[in-house]
Order: C-alpha cells, then sequence, then structure tokens
C-alpha cells in the first residue's frame, strides 16, 4: 500500500513594489490631509499676505489698487491699532489667573476627593465649557444689566452703588476678562486634574516615608511634575486668550465703550467687515500672525528648558 502525499501548494508572494515606490508609499497615505492643511490654511495665509499690499473694498466690480508698504505704515501710526495692542496685552494678563492659577489651585485641593463627589465637581466646573459662547454671552448681558440685572440687584440690597459693568470704560474690559476666563475654568481644571492624577504614587509615598509635609510634597513633587500642563496652558492662553474673547466682545460691547474693550482681533473684523479695508485687515492679520508666531517659538523654547518630566 503506497501513500499519497498532497502537495499543497504555497502562497505565492506578491511582488515586491520598487525601491522608489516604497519610500513614496507612507506620503500616499499623506496626500488628503496635507492637500485640505494646503487648500484651507496655507493658500489662504499666502493670499492675505499678497493682498496685504493693497487697497480693495471687496465690492465685485472695484479692482485691487497696489500700495505697496502704506497698510502697514497707516496701521503702525494708527491711536486705535495702539489701544488694540495694549488691551490685547491686558486681555492676556488677566485670563492667565483664570485659566492657570485657579484652576491649578481647584485640582489641587479637590484631588483628595473621593466617590460620587469627584464626579459632581467636575461635572459642576466643566457645564460652562460645554454653553455656546454667545449663550453665555446673552446671560451674562442679562445679569450684568445695569437697571434690572441680577448682579447690581444684589449690590443695591447690599449698600453699593449699580455697576455699569458693560458700559463704563474702567470696568467692560475686565468684565469681559472675568467672562471668558470663566467659560475656561473647568478645561484647564480637568488637565490639570489629569495631569495630577497620572502621578506615580510611589513618589508621593516615598516622599513622605522620608517626613516630607504635604506642602513640600506639593512644592517638590506635584509641581514640577505638573510644569508641562502648566507650561502648555499659560502658552494656550498667551496665543489664543484675546481671540477667545472675540464673541463677548462682539455680542456685549462692540469695541466699546470708548474703544476700551477691542483688541488686535476684533479691530481686524472691523476693519475687514465693517469699513471694508480688505488691505488693512490683512495687513493687521499679517502683523498679528509674525508677532504671536515669534511668542510661539519663545514658549516652546521655553517649555523644553523648563518643562519636568516623569522619565
Amino acid at each position: 500500500m503506497t501513500d499519497t502525499v498532497l502537495a499543497v501548494p504555497h502562497a505565492v508572494p506578491r511582488r515586491a513594489l520598487p525601491f522608489r515606490l516604497r519610500a513614496a508609499e507612507p506620503w500616499l497615505y499623506l496626500v488628503p490631509a496635507l492637500a485640505v492643511l494646503v487648500i484651507w490654511t496655507y493658500v489662504p495665509l499666502l493670499k492675505a499676505f499678497e493682498l496685504s499690499f493693497y487697497q480693495w473694498n471687496m465690492l465685485p466690480r472695484s479692482q485691487p489698487r497696489y500700495v505697496g508698504f502704506d497698510n502697514y505704515a497707516n496701521l503702525l501710526t494708527l491711536p486705535d491699532m495702539r489701544r488694540a495692542v495694549v488691551n490685547t496685552v491686558l486681555y492676556t494678563l488677566g485670563l492667565l489667573p483664570l485659566s492657570v492659577g485657579v484652576p491649578l489651585a481647584v485640582a489641587l485641593l479637590t484631588a483628595s476627593l473621593k466617590g460620587p463627589m469627584r464626579n459632581v465637581y467636575r461635572a459642576l466646573i466643566f457645564v460652562p465649557m460645554i454653553v455656546a459662547p454667545i449663550v453665555a454671552a446673552i446671560v451674562w448681558r442679562w445679569l450684568l444689566n445695569e437697571d434690572h440685572g441680577l448682579v447690581n440687584a444684589w449690590l443695591r440690597g447690599l449698600g453699593f452703588d449699580a455697576v455699569g459693568f458693560l458700559r463704563d470704560p474702567q470696568v467692560a474690559l475686565w468684565t469681559l476678562v472675568w467672562i471668558t476666563g470663566w467659560k475656561l475654568i473647568g478645561f484647564s481644571t480637568l488637565l490639570f486634574a489629569a495631569a495630577d492624577s497620572a502621578i506615580s504614587p510611589s513618589y508621593v509615598e516615598a516622599a513622605r516615608m522620608d517626613g516630607a509635609r504635604p506642602w513640600q510634597i506639593l512644592r517638590d513633587i506635584r509641581l514640577p511634575l505638573l510644569s508641562p500642563t502648566i507650561l502648555l496652558l499659560t502658552m494656550m492662553t498667551i496665543l489664543f486668550g484675546a481671540q477667545w474673547s472675540f464673541v463677548y466682545i462682539n455680542a456685549l460691547t462692540g469695541g466699546g465703550p470708548l474703544g476700551s474693550t477691542t483688541n488686535v482681533y476684533y479691530l481686524m473684523w472691523e476693519y475687514g467687515f465693517m469699513t471694508m479695508s480688505a488691505g488693512w485687515s490683512t495687513a493687521a492679520g499679517v502683523l498679528v500672525f509674525l508677532v504671536f508666531g515669534f511668542i510661539a517659538l519663545a514658549c516652546l523654547a521655553l517649555m523644553k528648558r523648563l518643562a519636568v518630566y516623569d522619565e
């Protein structure tokens, strides 16, 4: 009796691609994302840079007129631009305690909460973040109304005079800073809470065994390991803080009273869509892009030098 052996054909390997095609294959997967990035970011950026050298009122039948660097020269001499730059700095400085300081303190003080209370406090503090900005602006306009608002009603009940939160040039900017920061506190607190919970408990236990006190653990372990998150939120506030306030400026004050709440982002919008000065608007946008680009590079360099990582 002879054994019959069934021959199983081996799978034929796929023909290897040429070296050049193999090297280009990963880039083919990136083509859709790169195309979207180029079409919607870099092409408009280059067009804006080109338009900043022209004077144009954006009417269909009018032709852009080349004016060279006149748009930049005019912007740098305008009192409105100088005031907007100063207000932008004030917005940024005012938001830093609300987007970094207060959330860090809240996250550290509530880190020991356990059970349902932990989720309750996180839900309550995150609610402002999920409210639409325009809805939040309408609610705050009602609350801060000088004649019928609840805040001024409470102040009168305590014996104080009513405050024109949105009408007084000395108060309006700080009112918008508070509203913008109120929206950011929950987001920053959750980031700090997540970063704090990621710290290895072994560090804290080892410090306690060596006799370290709670404030020493906070100073020498928790805060250094939270430094990447602190620096990240600080950089985000510096770069985007004044931009986040645009909705509230547009909805509540319109840049007033007396230009006290305007900033460079609102001024760009005003030049582009109120006075139809496309050249001035794009020139202001290019200046803002260059300035904040240098600031971003400086912030990244500081993060590399100052951040402490758990390695």
